[in-house]
């Protein structure tokens, strides 16, 4: 069993909707629990619901003296009107402009900040919305984990490669890489030769809806082929296909910051209100992608700084950033520009 397998394992019983210890905490998330594994491991109906900071701002908790930090997790009191459903209402923004009004809502003194801010990354990891149920001690849980256990390397193990004939490129492989403590796969195309120099190199992040069915909302689906395209132009580079949906929280959380953005909010705040950051993504995984292929210098095809920085962080040089622009639609416009004044992308 890999050194890093018990954050696996607390991960598949969050998403299972089974109970986790971290540290001294016991957690349960609130989008996956039932009612019936709630009434099991909280009988007396005392556990307290922790939410992001930003989502406690979102609910209106930001004049309380215990939620007026947004980047401090935020504990609300158990009462008696408090059950699973109405925690789901509160956790999701998708609802905000549905529910009735909730409350009132008692924040109460978080005992270990950093701990509690652990677990709500946990949440996120799993691809949850970032709300859980605090449990009390002595409650059964499926898996343990540590603190230290949510910061461990990532390693990239090569587990295949074949050719793969694609239109108007050159000759091309496919290698399929998987990560030793989660099991999960990610992909990289290899394309034509590179001839010692750095490759230009594409850090993709999988799209579901643009890559796959044409989504006119984001603009993945042409940089895919796009990217491909100047792949083949140059001689050849790589392109890694990464398994960061929606910014890294997932295709679920991906669709309820759509509709928040049907609502009139932008890509940052939809998903800030969701409780996450407005991009979750990390590119460890792609640096250690790269190494694995024996590459430590790229050039890169992106317009996004923090791609450069996070390979470099990871020991990866990027001797030249390559400009990634795609004309926009009707429905991409705003995205796009959005992109730009809040989260940096260059123009």
């Amino acid at each position: 069993m890999s050194e890093t397998a018990p954050l696996d394992r607390a991960i598949a019983a969050l998403r299972a909707g089974r109970a986790v210890g971290l540290g001294g905490t016991r957690l349960l998330a609130v989008e996956t629990a039932t009612p019936a594994m709630l009434d099991l491991l909280d009988p007396d109906h005392r556990a307290n619901l922790l939410l992001s900071g930003p989502r406690a701002a979102a609910l209106g908790l930001g004049n309380e003296l215990d939620a007026a930090d947004p980047a401090v997790p935020v504990v609300l009191e158990r009462c008696a009107w408090l059950d699973r459903d109405e925690a789901m209402a509160l956790s999701d923004p998708g609802r905000d402009l549905d529910r009735a009004p909730i409350g009132p809502l008692a924040p109460v003194a978080a005992d270990d900040a950093d701990l509690l801010g652990a677990a709500l990354e946990l949440a996120r990891l799993a691809g949850l919305l970032p709300a859980l149920w605090l449990l009390s001690p002595e409650s059964d849980v499926t898996t343990s984990l540590s603190l230290a256990d949510l910061d461990q390397p990532v390693r990239a193990m090569i587990v295949a490669r074949a050719r793969l004939p694609l239109d108007d490129l050159p000759a091309s492989q496919m290698v399929s890489f998987r990560d030793p403590a989660s099991g999960e796969d990610q992909v990289a195309l290899v394309i034509g030769a590179f001839g010692g120099e750095p490759p230009i190199v594409r850090l993709h992040s999988e799209c579901l809806t643009g890559d796959v069915f044409g989504s006119l909302k984001c603009d993945c689906g042409p940089q895919l082929k796009q990217a491909l395209r100047l792949i083949g132009d140059s001689g050849g580079g790589i392109l890694l296909y990464l398994r960061q949906e929606g910014r890294g929280i997932g295709l679920a959380n991906k669709l309820r910051a759509y509709q928040l953005q049907d609502r009139g909010l932008d890509t940052v705040d939809a998903n800030r209100r969701l409780g996450f950051a407005d991009d979750e993504r990390d590119y460890r995984m792609a640096a250690a992608m790269l190494r694995a292929l024996g590459i430590d210098r790229v050039r890169l095809l992106t317009n996004n700084p923090a791609k450069v920085a996070g390979l470099e962080r990871e020991g990866i040089a990027v001797a030249e950033r390559v400009a990634h622009h795609m004309p926009t639609n009707p429905h991409n416009a705003d995205y796009i520009a959005t992109k730009q004044s809040r989260s940096g992308h260059l123009a």
